[in-house]
């Protein structure tokens, strides 16, 4: 499958998201700083599973309507930063869908992530990013492949987070080259995969549009799954 995950910066690169889809064959979109209130329920092919609805600039994640039916949507505040406490941003920073594999006759679980901003401490952050993938899990019922992509807002000390995020059960992937460019002091990858039940066969980061941030595009396929998994899916 292939996934696209794109920070909009504050909407402005909303109209470049049809173009994107269809040039690399995107079969889901997850997206940051959208604003829910003006985006279609359609993008060329892809279905809106749902968006958050308590922030200012929320999250967004699409499906590939042949490709995946939706079973359930859960959206989670996080521990908030200073700038979420002032300014409120953002009351909920991971949007997870649980969806059915048409043609694999498996579910998975994909989610849009968007950590608080550099005015945070990376603890901060850590704290948040380690809450977000335990409720994966507990979407995934403890099983099922889990895909959660996303403005990280980490461009330092990535080794200690892919060190705390395995302890989890979770692999850290990052693009080939930086999302990031705005600041000169501030560039570089920001925006990852986090996976697990996944094989991610590379993560290519795109041309930059209008947004500050450049989106990214995950090709990956479901693992092999165990007796375990096949028999939670069997329940499902």
């Amino acid at each position: 499958m292939k996934l696209i995950s794109y920070n909009l910066r504050k909407h402005r690169a909303a109209t470049e998201l049809a173009t994107l889809v269809d040039a690399h064959g995107a079969d889901l979109l997850c997206l940051q700083e959208c604003d829910t209130a003006d985006i279609p329920a359609q993008i060329a092919g892809l279905r809106l599973a749902d968006v958050t609805h308590r922030n200012r600039l929320g999250l967004a994640v699409y499906y590939r309507i042949s490709m995946y039916r939706p079973l359930e949507v859960r959206s989670i505040g996080l521990k908030k930063s200073l700038h979420d406490r002032v300014l409120k941003p953002a009351e909920e920073r991971m949007l997870g869908v649980r969806l059915h594999d048409i043609d694999q006759g498996r579910d998975l679980v994909v989610a849009s992530f968007h950590a608080a901003p550099l005015t945070a401490l990376n603890s901060l952050r850590r704290h948040q990013i380690h809450a977000a993938l335990d409720e994966l899990r507990e979407i995934g019922h403890g099983t099922l492949p889990a895909l959660m992509v996303g403005d990280y807002n980490y461009p330092v000390f990535k080794e200690n987070l892919g060190q705390a995020i395995r302890e989890q059960g979770y692999e850290l992937n990052l693009s080939d080259t930086r999302t990031y460019t705005r600041y000169r002091y501030f560039r570089g990858h920001y925006d990852f995969a986090t996976s697990t039940g996944f094989d991610v066969d590379h993560i290519r980061t795109l041309p930059q549009g209008l947004s500050d941030h450049l989106p990214i595009l995950v090709t990956a396929r479901m693992s092999t799954p165990s007796a375990r998994t096949r028999s939670a899916d069997a329940v499902a």
